[in-house]
């Protein structure tokens, strides 16, 4: 895939909510800063029950995983349905 047509990026956002350790896969524009699109997300869904750990690019085989709907899922989280 030639890169120069990307237009976004998928990125690993792991926080803690109320203690628990979250892992999101999010996409964001290839030039947004994504650590403050992710600090902002966080906030706005979860206010101070969420603390922001780590963002960062994906690998190449974790953005497979994520385009093919095979990352880990979240067993408890009741958006994790399969098809």
């Amino acid at each position: 895939m030639a890169e120069f047509f990307r237009a976004s990026t998928v990125w690993v956002i792991d926080f803690r909510y109320e203690g628990r350790p979250r892992r999101w896969f999010k996409v964001f524009d290839a030039q947004a800063d994504a650590q403050a699109q992710a600090s902002s997300l966080l906030h706005d869904l979860y206010e101070g029950r969420a603390q922001l750990v780590a963002v960062r690019q994906a690998t190449d085989v974790e953005e497979l995983q994520y385009l093919r709907g095979e990352e880990p899922k979240n067993l408890l989280c009741p958006t994790g349905r399969h098809p």
